[in-house]
């Protein structure tokens, strides 16, 4: 039997248990605030992204312009070796001396060949149309056989030369006046080898 005390007790427990189930929930924590956007930031950012790539691509261009400038400087300097090459040199009539003016000549000669191992070449000597056949091709021989000297003396090997004459054979110019005769007394360089991968001094 529960006694009065009981009943109390257990009315009041009863009562504090309710009260216990009866609390609010916890309230959720509050979200946090959103980050701010600092659009002068991202702006910066931006510019300093666009200005590092237009930099990179005026770097690109500018050594690919200095690499075609440079492609084009060894293409005159290669096409201004071949033609020094090839220059003629003259000789006075009758004569297989070499003038004091065809020294520049054949002296930029001697640093092209000296600048490529490889080159050989031909020099063929030629006369105007005076004197027999037979005298002219002697002379065409006696003036390339000359200049192979005059190339040997500074430090050319002469085995790097084949010296031909055609005599009056081959004219450069076709006359009977000085002017053309002049044009072909002379000597012509041919590259028989080497001339492929030819280099400027």
């Amino acid at each position: 039997m529960i006694t009065p005390r009981r009943l109390v007790t257990l009315v009041a427990l009863m009562a504090f248990a309710a009260c216990a189930k009866k609390q609010p929930p916890a309230a959720a924590p509050a979200p946090a605030p959103a980050p701010r956007v600092n659009q002068d930031s991202i702006d910066a950012a931006n510019r300093a992204r666009a200005a590092a790539t237009a930099a990179a691509e005026a770097e690109r261009q500018r050594v690919a312009a200095a690499a075609a400038a440079e492609t084009q400087r060894l293409a005159a300097a290669v096409a201004a070796a071949r033609a020094k090459l090839a220059a003629a040199v003259y000789f006075d009539y009758d004569m297989d001396e070499i003038r004091a003016d065809q020294l520049a000549t054949l002296d930029a000669k001697v640093a092209i060949i000296n600048a490529n191992a490889d080159v050989r070449i031909r020099i063929a000597g030629h006369t105007d149309d005076r004197g027999s056949d037979e005298y002219n091709l002697a002379l065409g021989q006696r003036r390339s056989a000359s200049i192979r000297r005059y190339l040997a003396a500074r430090g050319v090997a002469e085995s790097r030369f084949e010296v031909v004459s055609f005599g009056e054979q081959r004219p450069a110019q076709q006359g009977e006046d000085e002017e053309v005769r002049a044009k072909n007394r002379r000597a012509e360089f041919e590259v028989t080898a080497g001339g492929q991968n030819l280099k400027a001094p």
